[in-house]
């Protein structure tokens, strides 16, 4: 059995429920003003907020031991983009043991929704979404990154060394 309750008469009337809302709004803003502990936000450059092993930020191309990248241009990161940010052109390579390599590999970051399904797709690890995630710039033309941004950076010290790399130096014993 359901019970349908007519509307009162108080609300009806715009000022009351308009009223209702700015006393709530103020008793929060009085609530926050002196208790500040108890605020959730953080201080912003002097505190920064710390997220989780598996949060997605700005792409990272690894490399190979000798410094090389390790990305084949086997165009699957680009094919499997939903935003389609990035553009890869490939070159072959002097070595008849490597059959390709990239020679520009670009990605839009403004166009760029940081799925990380390009990090699925490789077969080779060689495109990561790393742990960074402060992106600032004046001009749009900063947001494309190319190869030496995106595995040279300064604060990448050199490159991030690939899984594949860790990988088989466990199984070779080493």
């Amino acid at each position: 059995m359901s019970i349908v309750q007519r509307p009162s008469e108080l609300s009806k009337w715009y000022l009351p429920g308009i009223l209702s809302g700015m006393g709530f709004t103020f008793k929060k803003m009085v609530t926050n003003i002196f208790n500040k502990e108890g605020m959730p936000t953080l201080n912003y450059p002097e505190e920064q907020y710390e997220y989780g092993p598996r949060f997605k930020g700005n792409h990272v191309l690894t490399v190979k031991k000798d410094g090389a990248l390790r990305c084949t241009a086997c165009m699957l990161c680009a094919t499997n983009c939903p935003a389609q940010c990035i553009k890869i052109t490939a070159a072959e390579h002097e070595d008849p043991t490597v059959e390709k390599y990239p020679i520009a590999y670009e990605i839009d970051v403004l166009r760029c929704v940081f799925c990380g399904y390009c990090e699925e797709a490789c077969p080779v690890d060689a495109i990561r979404m790393g742990p960074e995630w402060q992106t600032a710039a004046i001009a749009g033309s900063s947001f494309d990154y190319d190869i030496r941004r995106l595995a040279y950076r300064p604060n990448l010290k050199g490159g991030i060394e690939s899984r594949v790399d860790e990988g088989e130096r466990h199984n070779s014993g080493i």
